[in-house]
């Protein structure tokens, strides 16, 4: 079981159906249960973390916030966005939340690098950066030893709800995405490459991969 995984895309989501999976999940999981990663795009949403700050929160408009269970602070997830959710038993992989989060952001950096651009993670704000924007963000929560939540990668989406937070409790962050710095590719192509690269630096060597509108929008 520790070295195998089924990934899922799953297309969009709608984002407290997803999280109740993800939490329902984790609950039902015991030791021979596979990891998982879910790909997929949610509709338009601001989602506060545990240490969300509501001056963070500058004018949301009519987009819904969601206080949720996640570590950090506000960010959002919008259609045109790859959220990938990694549903891993932490103690069976022998790793710590800080070793994770690591890895997530690698994984997004070597994406970059396949295609010759520079990107850096920061200790101090995670997350994945392009110069000084940021286009990839990691929030995860460890019960039971197991993580849920992921990361979210900025692919070709409507950047403007931004600008109505402080980006992960940041003012003035600028972001950016991948079609901003020339690279074309739709979400799930993004995904299934993503997916390719967390598998390898994880270390899984069987993995089954589906494709399938599990939880419904």
């Amino acid at each position: 079981m520790p070295n195998a995984i089924i990934v899922r895309w799953l297309g969009m989501q709608a984002y407290e159906s997803c999280w109740d999976a993800m939490r329902a999940f984790t609950q039902a999981r015991d030791e021979t249960t596979p990891d998982e990663i879910w790909l997929l795009e949610h509709p338009s949403v601001f989602t506060q973390g545990q240490n969300g700050k509501p001056e963070h929160l500058l004018n949301p408009g009519n987009i819904p916030v969601i206080p949720i269970d996640r570590g950090g602070q506000v960010t959002y997830h919008g259609p045109g966005q790859l959220i990938a959710y990694t549903l891993i038993d932490i103690q069976r992989k022998k790793l710590n939340i800080r070793q994770l989060v690591t890895l997530l952001e690698n994984s997004m950096i070597a994406l970059l690098a396949h295609y010759q651009i520079s990107a850096l993670s920061k200790r101090e704000a995670p997350g994945v950066y392009i110069a000084h924007q940021k286009i990839g963000s990691v929030g995860l929560r460890i019960r039971r030893g197991c993580a849920y939540h992921g990361l979210a990668l900025n692919i070709a989406m409507d950047l403007e709800p931004y600008s109505r937070i402080n980006p992960c409790g940041y003012a003035g962050l600028e972001m950016t995405q991948l079609s901003a710095v020339g690279i074309h590719a739709s979400v799930k192509q993004i995904g299934m490459q993503l997916s390719e690269l967390l598998l390898e630096k994880l270390g899984y060597t069987k993995q089954t991969f589906l494709t399938e509108d599990r939880h419904g929008t």
